[in-house]
């Protein structure tokens, strides 16, 4: 890319489908150099091998991130029964190999099934999660193993479809934030009565962020940062406002013109995204971010 895209002044995302073997440090490395610019940030980890939607923040909009990280993800995966391994995915050493020629999809599916809703997921060593100010996948390539606390997540959608090696299937999944896939794989295995793995993985979207909006990293757009928090519901301001909001200041719940709890995007008469104001004390709103000024 000759050019670096342009950047608005309240900064933007980008949406990048990462490739396999790429960190997400690496892409917000590569970014960086890229869009001519340090402030780059990523939304959630996606693992080396795994492939699809990385939500980045740039220039000011990295601020907007924080409200970005738990959007929920989807997934498509691909399950390998018969062996175990060190990392739960492709990219381990095998730990245990298991006898399960014969199995059927209705019982990877009857399996599945038990996965559905509001479960416990113990997170995997291999994973960028902080325990005493280490992340795991440190620890792990330490030879460390630490207890870990099992975390509820939520998987609203499981669907199983069979792939040309018997003793693999291809998972859909609907989730929450902070959900390992890895663990889904092997935990299932498990339920089997057996073992597995996690073999491939695509995160195909990040809230209604999705692979149609995604691009290679060399060939990435900066979307105005609006786009980023427009799931969130819009608030226009008039002109008078818009003077107010670049200045943070407190202002009445009434006179930004909103209801509920929050938090509310604000955006001036040409759409662009000045501040994200949340509620305060005495029906008043405090900025918890300003992109204005």
């Amino acid at each position: 890319m000759s050019d670096s895209p342009i950047i608005p002044p309240e900064g933007g995302i980008a949406i990048v489908d990462k490739e396999a073997g790429w960190t997400s440090h690496d892409v917000v490395s590569r970014g960086r150099k890229l869009l001519n610019t340090k402030k780059v940030g990523h939304s959630g980890t996606l693992d080396p091998d795994a492939t699809g939607v990385l939500v980045l923040g740039v220039g000011r909009a990295t601020r907007l991130l924080h409200f970005l990280t738990g959007l929920p993800k989807s997934y498509v995966g691909e399950i390998q029964l018969g062996t175990t391994t060190s990392t739960l995915d492709a990219a381990g050493e095998v730990t245990a190999t298991f006898d399960m020629e014969g199995t059927t999809l209705d019982q990877v599916k009857e399996a599945a099934a038990q996965f559905l809703g509001d479960i416990e997921q113990v997170p995997p060593m291999v994973s960028a999660l902080k325990v005493d100010g280490k992340r795991l996948h440190e620890l792990a390539r330490e030879g460390i193993e630490v207890e870990r606390k099992a975390r509820p997540v939520t998987i609203s959608r499981l669907d199983v479809e069979p792939l040309d090696d018997p003793l693999a299937f291809q998972v859909t999944v609907d989730c929450t934030s902070g959900t390992y896939i890895r663990t889904l794989a092997a935990d299932i295995g498990e339920a089997l009565g057996g073992g597995a793995h996690l073999r491939a993985l695509r995160r195909t979207a990040v809230g209604e962020f999705g692979l149609d909006l995604a691009r290679p990293l060399e060939e990435v757009e900066v979307l105005p940062a609006v786009e980023g928090v427009r799931w969130m519901g819009l608030t226009t301001v008039d002109a008078e406002l818009e003077v107010a909001i670049g200045h943070g200041k407190v202002l009445p719940v009434e006179r930004l013109g909103v209801s509920g709890d929050g938090p509310w995007p604000m955006v001036n008469a040409e759409g662009r995204l000045l501040a994200i104001y949340k509620a305060h004390r005495d029906n008043t709103a405090k900025p918890a971010l300003v992109l204005a000024g």
